[in-house]
């Protein structure tokens, strides 16, 4: 028997597609709706330009309802806290404070990860944490008024404050070694003042994922930039400190958590196989291991036999084999495998308008990359956006 009700969990990078693919020939014959957490995705390449200033906030984001509509799907807010694979039944904890339970015949999954608030002691009290992200630009706002840098303004044709620098009387300190720690410090540096203090500690060493030539190019614009390298552990942060495993201290007016995602905690009691870590353990076909009926994609996900870095690129890309495997499901027909890229393409940037470029060994630096970057984010929103 054909699924009759589909359920797209999480409004990610890979739903996008299957909500676009949709909209220009939707499946017949089938119920169809959208749960996410949030009215829109906030594009994650764009925010740390958004921290820097060279981007208004909104300008990153993508509401759902629109694209939800044009495919007409049914579009609510809701966000998981328990799924029933054996009973095919998510539970959703509502805006107002109610719960809802949704069956579904066939289930995707695409909410992202989490983040843990317990690993450093005091950063649930005195952190930012850079999840949910769309939160974490409100309180992040509160903290550095709506200004930027007289040298961003210098850099962008489109000023999103009044050419201010933000003045401080300590500074920030971004906790993270991974591509999102790197970015957010050199968006802060590009945001404060020259007097202001800007620190990434690392937690080890500095982009340990990437390769050797660009984490010496990224050493380099960190240097060039003034934002000091610490790759030791922060056991603890204090409202106006973090404390180093080698026993020093930074003060700061704000510490930012930018540690990676974890899996869910609640998908331990969804009877889903999962990997090792927690997250959802997938096979070629994007499909659970243990429920055939059940696709994820994302960074809730793990491909068991082709494990890739969590990261935007890996999620953009699952989407076409996302939406074809999800039609040939509803039509009856049996999934294909996907395979996915061994590299993808790392763009990162420096906060000023210049960008560090990846692909495998290969790396390259500067203003036009900067540049390639922006179109190519731009792009992806305004491909996503429908009146």
């Amino acid at each position: 028997m054909r699924p009759r009700r589909l359920l797209l969990l999480g409004g990610g990078h890979a739903h996008l597609h299957v909500l676009r693919e949709f909209a220009a020939d939707r499946p017949t014959g089938i119920s169809i709706a959208l749960v996410s957490a949030a009215p829109e995705l906030t594009y994650s390449g764009m925010v740390p330009g958004v921290v820097a200033g060279r981007y208004r906030s909104d300008e990153c984001r993508i509401p759902l309802a629109p694209l939800a509509r044009r495919a007409q799907i049914d579009f609510s807010i809701g966000e998981a806290i328990a799924i029933d694979a054996a009973s095919r039944r998510v539970s959703l904890a509502l805006p107002d404070g109610a719960e809802k339970v949704v069956e579904y015949d066939l289930l995707s999954i695409d909410i992202g990860g989490a983040m843990a608030r317990d690993t450093i002691a005091g950063a649930a009290d005195h952190a930012l944490f850079v999840r949910p992200i769309d939160r974490f630009l409100v309180e992040l706002a509160k903290r550095l008024p709506a200004t930027r840098s007289a040298a961003a303004a210098a850099a962008n044709r489109r000023p999103a404050g009044n050419g201010q620098a933000v003045a401080s009387n300590l500074g920030a300190v971004v906790i993270g070694g991974g591509a999102g720690g790197f970015e957010l410090a050199l968006a802060l540096r590009a945001r404060l003042d020259a007097g202001t203090a800007v620190h990434l500690v690392s937690g080890g060493p500095l982009l340990a994922a990437h390769s050797a030539a660009l984490r010496r190019r990224a050493r380099r614009a960190l240097a060039r930039r003034a934002v000091a390298l610490h790759e030791a552990l922060c056991p603890v942060i204090a409202h106006d400190h973090v404390v180093l495993e080698t026993g020093g201290s930074i003060a700061c007016n704000v510490a930012i958590v930018a540690t990676g995602s974890i899996a869910p905690a609640w998908l331990r009691g969804s009877g889903l196989a999962l990997d090792a870590d927690g997250y959802l353990a997938t096979g070629p076909t994007l499909q659970s291991l243990s429920h055939d009926q059940v696709f994820a994609a994302g960074d809730v996900a793990t491909r068991a036999d082709a494990p890739r870095p969590r990261n935007g690129v890996h999620a953009v890309r699952a989407g076409p084999p996302l939406a074809r495997n999800l039609r040939l499901v509803l039509e009856g027909q049996p999934s294909l495998p996907y395979r996915p890229q061994r590299h993808a393409l790392s763009l990162l940037s420096c906060g000023d308008g210049e960008a560090i470029a990846e692909w495998g060994r290969w790396s390259v630096e500067g203003r036009a990359i900067g540049r390639w970057k922006d179109r190519i984010d731009r792009a992806f929103v305004a491909l996503n956006r429908v009146a």
